[in-house]
């Protein structure tokens, strides 16, 4: 049987509004990015990066009664979230009943693992970012966009104007 790893210090992290803060012993279990449909409507997002760590090396430090849960009678997961803001805390699954996993974007220090695995690939979204060159977009600090490589902008087009037909 393998020796779980030693702990070497702590990570933590907390909802958007701070009622529910947490730690999780470092190293985490693992990292990975989850593109299925369940994880991107939770989130809200196009996939969601989870840290996983066993139950008993992560413990809420405040707001445990903040904190509602939501089973999946057919899957059997469970998700729990602040009850004031909103914020997603932990995902647990029947195949791991003894791990849970966190969005990693909720630490505040770094957990010990990166992200190396994708779950659900095959759901990953065309409409999400996969790495392709960015640029900045003139007059807009701090805003990249894609230039589509269909064909070149017309001098005076606005690249906000998605969908316009052409005359």
């Amino acid at each position: 049987m393998a020796k779980a790893a030693v702990a070497a210090g702590t990570a933590t992290g907390q909802c958007l509004c701070g009622k529910v803060t947490f730690e999780i012993d470092v190293p985490a279990r693992w990292a990975w990015h989850d593109h299925s449909a369940s994880s991107r409507r939770a989130h809200g997002a196009a996939y969601a990066t989870y840290v996983g760590s066993w139950k008993k090396r992560f413990r809420i430090t405040s707001g445990k009664t903040a904190l509602t849960r939501y089973e999946d009678k057919v899957t059997r997961t469970a998700r729990r979230f602040c009850s004031h803001c909103g914020t997603p805390i932990a995902y647990e699954r029947p195949r791991g009943p003894h791990m849970v996993n966190i969005p990693r974007a909720l630490f505040k220090e770094r957990t010990g693992r990166q992200p190396l695995y994708h779950i659900a690939i095959e759901e990953l979204q065309e409409w999400a970012y996969t790495g392709e060159p960015l640029v900045p977009l003139k007059g807009f600090p701090g805003v990249v966009w894609q230039r589509s490589k269909k064909k070149k902008r017309v001098g005076g087009e606005d690249p906000f104007e998605l969908g316009r037909e052409e005359l």
